[in-house]
């Protein structure tokens, strides 16, 4: 059994994993990196040999994980990838987006290269996604496995994360391999917490994300919501508006329940909501599985409870913001051209205005620029436009899809494997797990592969 970090570089980019079990190899994941372009944004797939691999196996269809999907299936048409069904539906969602964005970037950037793939590569791709069901062990093809105890076997288990995320346990040579994906093991407000398997493993392969990040004393995601729920009641109390930098996928579905919740409890009014085409797709994709995956509140539908505005790119450029209205708008890093981007040049300014943010945000990135700017200072939101005056109220909130550090760690502690493999994550989070590993499991042997090294399980 051997394993192959083939993300480009080490940190949060474009996931992608080769692992080796004999004669046959699958491929673990394959995104795209966010905030590159072209080839620069591929995983190593030039390290794959044509015809040398027996699966593909992604965890959930966020765009660091799903993104070069289609290109590597171009290069090996007839393989077959596992994923459960709501991945399978968010990731044909998200891929002809992505395609969209490519053909964007090569306009608006000037690019000679064409984009990764194409919408009828999608459409082809996609013949081969093998939709698989939780707890079920299934063959490296996505079919029912047997009894035979020798056979390779993968199982898929409620990762917690987003809508179809999933962990993937492979049983191959004797040996139990366990791949966390993206996971959180704390009940959001519509996702339940993972539910992965206890019994001993071999090998573990856990996301890293929130290493470095210390979590308050006492803090809990209760005490954020009530938090939360206190600042949107008071700046509608004003009668102004609130601006709410969100991911499509994941983060304004965990917003839009968040409000709705809060008018069932009559903490806030009903309000106007404006969220993106894209964020209103996805919601339908979660309103359609309600009562077919795991999640709380099976019998909400959000955009019917909510009945949100749909706003598009020349919508948001000539819509000022009303009073009283909330904007939830993608992308969550206020990346440049984004419908976020766009709309808070005009929020910035106003003093009037509140913009809330409700998760992560790279420091590179626009959204991290006005995280850590002093008010009163001028922002550069992108290369082009000037830069815009920052006045607007700001706050921030912490409602993370990613796991807190010390959750994971117990989880690696329950399990004791022989061998953990650290990834998906920035130095300082790697070498926090690095280290609280060393002390809880001393016989454990702790790795974090470097991108393009064949490590031998």
């Amino acid at each position: 059994m051997r394993f192959t970090n083939l993300t480009r570089d080490a940190g949060i980019g474009a996931n992608c994993y080769r692992l080796d079990l004999g004669n046959d190899s699958v491929l673990l994941d394959c995104g795209m990196h966010p905030e590159r372009v072209g080839h620069d944004s591929t995983p190593l797939l030039e390290e794959i040999e044509q015809g040398g691999l027996r699966s593909t196996i992604l965890t959930h269809a966020h765009q660091d994980h799903v993104g070069c999907l289609p290109l590597l299936q171009s290069r090996h048409p007839e393989m077959p990838v596992l994923m459960t069904s709501g991945t399978a539906r968010i990731a044909d969602v998200m891929l002809h987006n992505s395609v969209n964005v490519m053909m964007r970037q090569q306009e608006q950037l000037g690019l000679v290269d064409p984009p990764l793939y194409s919408h009828r590569g999608i459409e082809m791709a996609s013949r081969h996604w093998r939709n698989c069901p939780l707890n079920h062990p299934l063959t490296l093809d996505g079919e029912r496995a047997g009894k035979d105890q020798d056979e390779q076997t993968v199982t898929f288990h409620d990762a917690g994360h987003i809508l179809g995320s999933a962990g993937v346990m492979i049983q191959a040579e004797g040996k139990k391999f366990f791949y966390t994906g993206d996971v959180n093991f704390e009940d959001q407000t519509i996702q339940t917490g993972a539910r992965f398997p206890e019994e001993a493993i071999d090998v573990l392969v856990m996301e890293t994300t929130r290493g470095d990040a210390v979590s308050p004393v006492g803090f809990t995601r209760a005490q954020e919501e009530k938090r939360f729920a206190i600042a949107v009641a008071a700046a509608l109390e004003e009668g102004v508006s609130i601006t709410i930098p969100v991911f499509a996928l994941g983060k304004t579905q965990e917003v839009m329940a968040l409000l709705w919740k809060m008018q069932q409890e009559h903490l806030i009014p009903p309000t106007p909501l404006y969220v993106g085409g894209l964020s209103s797709k996805i919601t339908a994709i979660y309103d359609s599985m309600a009562t077919m995956v795991p999640r709380n509140f099976p019998q909400l539908r959000l955009m019917e409870a909510l009945a949100p505005y749909i706003a598009g790119g020349q919508e948001i450029q000539s819509l000022n913001p009303r009073k009283r209205a909330i904007y939830a708008l993608s992308s969550g890093m206020m990346t440049e051209y984004t419908l976020s981007n766009m709309f808070v040049r005009k929020v910035l300014p106003d003093p009037s205005q509140y913009l809330f943010f409700v998760g992560y945000a790279d420091p590179n990135s626009p959204a991290g620029a006005v995280r850590r700017a002093e008010p009163g200072s001028s922002i550069k939101l992108g290369k082009e436009g000037a830069p815009v005056p920052f006045h607007c109220h700001r706050e921030e909130f912490t409602f993370s899809a990613h796991s807190r550090r010390e959750d994971i760690l117990a989880y690696a502690v329950k399990v004791r494997p022989k061998t953990i493999l650290l990834v998906h994550g920035d130095e300082g989070a790697v070498e926090w797990f690095r280290r609280e590993l060393y002390a809880a499991l001393p016989g454990t042997k702790v790795i974090a592969p470097p991108p393009g090294v064949t490590i031998e399980l």
